[in-house]
């Protein structure tokens, strides 16, 4: 029964996230590390996943698509965080969800709702970007484990 339930969650995510999945500038993530052996692209697979078993666990009835797209594209910044690089990476923690933000509107055509999801994943580290959707509090709950977890047990991995 295991199976079935992973294989049909694959299926509904592929079919909402099939096309932002497969864009240029989404791919790009796939360069960035985001920790410790985890690119940024795979973190949000990741997180995406994790929203959508946490919304159908919880029947919380989210809106599925804002909730996926909004996870998938939650750290679409396209740089390196790691360093500094021209300067604008400083206290990436606090920035990334604007320019992962803008980078979304600027290359999809993403409504208010993702945005929202998008620019307030970091609460409570981004203290006025308070998460007021139910989309927008799973993303940013999906993103706390899976970051903990990435961090705690892939790092190590990572440095073997």
């Amino acid at each position: 029964m295991k199976k079935y339930t992973e294989l049909s969650q694959y299926k509904e995510i592929n079919q909402i996230l099939e096309e932002l999945q497969k864009d240029e500038h989404v791919q790009e993530m796939k360069k960035y590390i985001q920790h410790g052996d985890v690119s940024t692209y795979e973190h949000c697979e990741s997180v995406a996943r994790l929203s959508l078993k946490i919304n159908k666990a919880l029947s919380l009835h989210a809106d599925q698509r804002t909730l996926l797209t909004g996870a998938m594209l939650h750290d679409f910044y396209l740089y390196d965080w790691h360093y500094d690089g021209d300067g604008s990476h400083h206290l990436h923690g606090f920035s990334h969800p604007k320019r992962a933000c803008r980078n979304a509107q600027k290359f999809f055509d993403v409504d208010a709702d993702v945005s929202h999801v998008i620019s307030s994943h970091m609460w409570p580290l981004t203290l006025t970007s308070i998460p007021l959707s139910r989309e927008a509090w799973i993303v940013c709950l999906a993103d706390k484990w899976i970051s903990l977890h990435e961090t705690l047990f892939r790092r190590q991995k990572a440095q073997r």
